[in-house]
């Protein structure tokens, strides 16, 4: 998580939500992303879309079954349903996403073997977004 972390701190640096990810595969960080939705005006750059392309770049296929995607803050649905497109095996995430996470709108949107697990830093995680919002009001 505190690789997912950096990211995020890259994309605050970038003046983007502070959203990072990785994608990990026995032990080794196979890609990595953070938003560049501004950056790239491309409303489905999130961190974890980049992180997959990534991942399945090094992978050479389009299935991440046994590898881990560590999130600061919870998929979207649009995320969550990419991630079920690739079998990923587990899912690691920080803060929750009251607002626009996947577990709000459908919970069972992920691949059935797909495990996860929230609440990783999630004061770390939060407060970054926090931060984040607060200066830019």
């Amino acid at each position: 998580m505190r690789e997912a972390l950096a990211e995020a701190r890259a994309a605050a640096a970038e003046g983007e939500i502070p959203i990072g990810a990785v994608v990990v595969w026995k032990g080794r960080v196979i890609g990595r992303g953070h938003n560049l939705t501004e950056t790239l005006h491309d409303t489905t750059a999130h961190a974890e879309m980049i992180a997959i392309t990534a991942a399945s770049g090094a992978m050479g296929g389009k299935y991440l079954t046994d590898c881990t995607l560590y999130v600061t803050v919870e998929p979207c649905p649009m995320c969550a349903g990419a991630l079920a497109w690739t079998q990923i095996t587990r899912i690691v995430y920080g803060a929750p996403d009251p607002r626009r996470g996947y577990s709000l709108f459908q919970p069972s949107l992920l691949h059935p073997k797909t495990s996860v697990r929230s609440g990783v830093l999630a004061d770390e995680c939060s407060a970054l977004m926090l931060d984040f919002f607060q200066a830019r009001r």
